[in-house]
């Protein structure tokens, strides 16, 4: 199921002098090692839901058939090998404590590959939204997709790459969903608008349903269920979706007015009277702050369709693995919660950032505890 990792640096600031930097580093063209990864790309000409369908039947036939990435031969000096998990989880501590702290309840091997994938999507974001994001072209994202390659071939190039090449030889990850990824992160340097929600849907699906992809075979399987294993990944995808919708909603203003961007669908904007160059400028009155009726009736359309994404998350959680279902239904709760923040900020989110407040998120960590351990109904087998 999808983590809080949807667009990492842009949700995660640095607070402390005690972050862990863990930039990703770009390959020299003498660096860059020819990959041999018999694993096929996806077709070319696949659009909106249709790329999303086809990395999630990879990971399924790899998940169903417990088919590893690389091979169980791999090896790399265990001690740097613990070293790099260790910074792993650090930097997940840092930049997702929610989440680091369900980790706590799986299995040491499931938390340490959780953090693996952890900190190469939080590189892989910097490489668009980090300090260095100007210096970043189509080319250097080329560099970083040979070495995803070159990772998933048993040759890391550094210590962090070789805990993700060490977490695909234990757990059977394919590597469809961090190739779409990338595309994601292109798509960030030459696109800022999107025309119709299901361009917005593949958006949304690279750059957060892919995390799903990537963690659902290491969460693993409710043991008792026995059916098939596409409601599971349906869900964990719903769950993605509504987590990047919500961060969109979140940010609308900031979008806007610090990087000239609208990821809302403005064909949508057009249905509800709403153009292109009221939103650059807020649709708020400064004096009053009152919202313009359009953008209110708006947001509670966006609003509408994010929780229903959520609610088609619930049902696949009860079918992750016991020890897993916490983190990810804290995230499902939490997340859900600044929904009802941009509610009550009365739909402003120009001059206001929704958020939820540390005493609501303690309160419902203990709710989505007793929810991990009492699945709301019988599992289908």
């Amino acid at each position: 199921m999808s983590c809080r990792i949807t667009r990492c640096s842009r949700c995660c600031s640095a607070r402390s002098k005690r972050v862990v930097t863990v930039r990703a580093t770009l390959l020299r063209p003498s660096d860059v090692v020819t990959p041999t990864s018999s694993a096929p790309a996806a077709p070319p000409l696949l659009k909106g839901r249709d790329v999303e369908d086809y990395a999630m039947w990879r990971c399924i036939e790899a998940h169903e058939g417990h088919k590893m990435s690389v091979l169980r031969s791999f090896r790399w000096s265990g001690g740097v090998l613990d070293q790099a998990y260790e910074k792993c989880g650090q930097v997940t501590s840092e930049y997702a404590k929610t989440f680091y702290l369900g980790t706590q309840l799986m299995t040491p091997a499931q938390a340490k590959a959780v953090w693996a994938v952890y900190v190469w999507c939080r590189r892989t974001d910097e490489l668009v939204d980090g300090p260095n994001a100007s210096k970043i072209t189509p080319k250097a994202l080329d560099r970083w997709e040979e070495r995803l390659e070159a990772l998933f071939d048993g040759k890391p190039y550094d210590e962090l790459d070789a805990a993700l090449t060490d977490t695909a030889a234990r757990f059977p990850l394919h590597i469809q969903p961090f190739r779409d990824m990338i595309e994601g992160m292109r798509m960030d340097l030459v696109k800022s608008r999107y025309e119709t929600f299901d361009e917005l849907y593949e958006y949304c699906y690279r750059v957060a349903g892919t995390v799903a992809l990537m963690t659902t075979p290491i969460m693993g399987i409710e043991p008792s269920y026995k059916g098939p294993l596409e409601p599971v990944y349906r869900a964990a995808l719903a769950l993605g979706t509504a987590n990047q919708l919500t961060n969109i909603l979140r940010d609308v203003g900031e979008d806007a007015y610090q990087r000239n961007r609208i990821y809302v669908p403005l064909d949508e904007l057009e249905k509800f009277g709403i153009a292109e160059k009221e939103l650059l400028t807020g649709l708020h009155a400064p004096t009053t702050g009152k919202m313009d009726d359009r953008w209110r009736r708006f947001m509670e359309f966006q609003i509408r369709r994010a929780r229903q994404y959520f609610a088609d998350a619930e049902a696949g959680v009860d079918l992750l693995d016991p020890k897993a279902r916490w983190p990810v239904w804290s995230a499902l709760i939490l997340y859900r919660q600044i929904l009802d923040a941009i509610e009550n900020n009365g739909y402003d989110n120009f001059s206001k950032r929704a958020y939820v407040p540390k005493w609501r998120k303690m309160v419902s960590l203990p709710v989505a505890y007793t929810r991990a351990l009492l699945p709301a109904r019988p599992l289908h087998k």
